[in-house]
């Protein structure tokens, strides 16, 4: 008797895994590769449907079994509610193309995931003709270096608040140093991810410009080499906590530095772009086309943007 059991778990479980990753099931195979009925796969099935609507009810996750007559088979039907819509996907592809954030490997493998997995199939082709010539045309970022393999492991020193060692290079550096750092979030900014943490073990009088420098250093992650996690934890008193929405709006550039207050009249033709690219921006004052503007920045990544204005900008 426990044998059977097992053998009818095992049947019924081998039939909710291949259903759940897109197989048709189809009866009568199902009962010649099992050495059963027809009429056990069918009360097989009848518990997974069970199984699927109970969870639907329970966590929210609306997967169908259904008989499809195309096919002769039943197969899981998924709600579109919880897939991507065609306009949906393809802006998150264009924003990921447009990154070039990515290895062309990285960038192909997870461009070909979301639209198996995340576009109804019925879709898909047209899905991938809209996107087919960009993809011919990527070209991955000089350095080449793979970042998805670091990410998570970056991400969840931060969450457990593990101090991790690294070998880095700057850009303007000549040799790799060892750096000890209590990692503090992870930020995407024009073409690369950075790694935001508070340095440990350094003489601030050598190696910063501004000694007294309180705020987080930055780091790139594709310099980041050797990357070791240790089991050293750090803490945070919560009225320190970094957060990186609020320092997002303050840095250009990613480059980091202390928080300062700049004023420039702006007479360009768009200031909403102005207001865009700064969000801390507010607008004083405007005569005749010409707007006084002050925003909240860190660092001189800010004086790099002013510069890259033209005669539009003058600081005041």
């Amino acid at each position: 008797m426990y044998e059977e059991r097992e053998g009818k778990s095992n049947r019924t479980l081998s039939i909710y895994s291949r259903l759940m990753n897109g197989r048709v099931i189809n009866k009568a195979e199902e009962a010649h590769r099992f050495c059963v009925s027809e009429k056990s796969i069918q009360r097989d099935i009848e518990e997974i449907r069970t199984f699927l609507d109970n969870q639907a009810a329970t966590d929210g996750i609306p997967n169908n079994l259904i008989y499809d007559h195309k096919v002769k088979g039943y197969r899981i039907e998924e709600s579109e509610d919880v897939m991507l819509s065609n306009d949906e996907i393809l802006a998150i592809c264009k924003i990921l193309l447009t990154s070039r954030a990515f290895s062309k490997g990285e960038m192909n493998s997870m461009l070909d995931k979301l639209i198996d997995c995340c576009v109804p199939q019925k879709n898909q082709k047209l899905v991938t003709d809209l996107l087919r010539n960009e993809r011919y045309h990527y070209v991955e970022l000089t350095h080449k270096q793979k970042i998805l393999d670091k990410m998570m492991v970056l991400g969840e020193a931060i969450l457990c608040q593990y101090v991790i060692e690294f070998n880095y290079k700057g850009v303007q550096g000549h040799r790799e140093h060892r750096r000890t750092v209590e990692p503090l979030a992870i930020m995407f900014s024009d073409f690369y991810f950075y790694l935001v943490g508070i340095m440990r073990n350094i003489d601030k009088e050598k190696a910063f410009a501004n000694p007294d420098d309180t705020y987080p250093t930055i780091y790139r992650i594709d310099r980041m080499k050797k990357i070791n996690v240790t089991d050293e934890h750090f803490t945070v008193p919560y009225k320190n906590k970094f957060e990186e929405g609020e320092y997002r709006k303050r840095i250009q550039f990613m480059r980091g530095g202390e928080l300062r207050k700049v004023r420039f009249k702006y007479s360009g033709y768009a200031v909403e772009a102005v207001l865009d690219r700064l969000p801390t921006a507010r607008i004083l004052d405007e005569d005749e086309g010409t707007y006084t503007i002050e925003a909240e920045v860190f660092g001189d990544g800010i004086d790099m943007w002013l510069r890259s204005q033209g005669d539009y900008v003058k600081t005041i």
